[in-house]
């Protein structure tokens, strides 16, 4: 759409380097404060912008994108999942939806394995015992954790951040296994020395530790119902970094209480940041506030790519990220 300057519209706070950057580029209103837009503020976002930049926090669905002025023409999300967005309505409206994805992968891999060592080691425990006052010293049977070499891990959704983590995994000396909506080519299995389970079930009953790793879609809602988390072993632990509704968060709860999954490691929530208050109690889980990205350089690289793809659509070209049915 090049010939004249678009208006672009930023909903949440973004960090400093990447803001100068769009001020210098484009006539951008960015947010003040760093809180959610309220949905009236989004939807008066969504009427006066040429191109949205949005985040998981906006839920733009087809109520919203009916409230959307005909001169919107991209949304441009800062992040790589995009289940917070109706792609199709906004297609059906001839609007296009842009994301990042690839610049997660690194940091979130690591945040599985520090959730899985924090887990399996009772780290957060050990932390509340040596900040309180009872704590008697060195013991050679206190706060004995399990040892993470030769344990099976087992990944569900071996994309780019499944494969990751299985590079790590394989570097702590653990099994990998894994169950994908598709099986990985003969090389790139073998690359991994991964384990492909074709049977979900199958998989989560034997594997020590289970790591979420694939998106939300309807098909992979409560994927980890009260049913499939009954097979896994009582000392298993399940660490999600994805997206919190994969998991029955109730079922977990009860079962974590119960002792029939030893721990879990949680960076997501089924209901946002509205956490079960009876998962907050348990000792044998962690909780972590949405942790998985948020490195600076990672949120650096997120805005830089967003500038590309408005740059890129503003000269009257493909957005090199534009989210296309195949991805959905």
């Amino acid at each position: 759409m090049p010939g004249r300057q678009l208006s672009v519209v930023v909903t949440r706070r973004l960090p400093e380097v990447v803001e100068t950057r769009m001020k210098e580029l484009f006539n951008v209103s960015l947010r003040e404060d760093d809180s959610p837009m309220t949905p009236e503020e989004l939807a008066d976002a969504i009427g006066r912008a040429d191109i949205l930049v949005c985040t998981i926090t906006d839920q733009i669905d087809a109520k919203m994108l009916a409230r959307a002025s005909e001169k919107l023409k991209l949304i441009a999300n800062f992040g790589a999942g995009v289940d917070h967005i109706d792609v199709a309505t906004a297609r059906q409206r001839g609007i296009h939806v842009s994301n990042t994805p690839g610049v997660v992968t690194e940091d979130t891999a690591d945040m599985v394995m520090a959730l899985i060592l924090a887990v399996t080691r009772r780290m957060a425990e050990g932390m509340r015992l040596a900040q309180s006052n009872e704590w008697q010293g060195w013991s050679p049977t206190a706060m004995l954790g399990g040892r993470i070499k030769g344990r099976r891990l087992g990944i569900l959704g071996m994309g780019r951040i499944g494969q990751a983590v299985a590079k790590r995994a394989a570097a702590f000396g653990m099994q990998v296994h894994y169950h994908n909506r598709k099986r990985l080519r003969p090389e790139v299995e073998e690359a991994l020395d991964a384990t492909y389970w074709e049977s979900l079930d199958q998989m989560v009953a034997r594997v020590d530790i289970l790591s979420i790793n694939c998106p939300h879609t309807p098909s992979t809602f409560h994927l980890m119902n009260a049913r499939r988390l009954k097979l896994m072993k009582p000392s298993a632990v399940i660490v999600n970094t994805s997206r919190g509704e994969v998991i029955d968060e109730n079922a977990l709860t009860r079962m974590l209480r119960a002792g029939e999954i030893a721990g879990a490691g949680l960076d997501v929530f089924e209901r946002g940041h509205e956490i079960n208050p009876r998962l907050k109690e348990l000792p044998n889980a962690i909780l972590l506030p949405h942790m998985g990205s948020a490195t600076l350089e990672g949120r650096i690289e997120m805005g830089e790519k967003v500038i590309v793809n408005i740059k890129t659509f503003a000269d009257g070209h493909r957005p090199p990220d534009l989210v296309v049915p195949a991805m959905l």
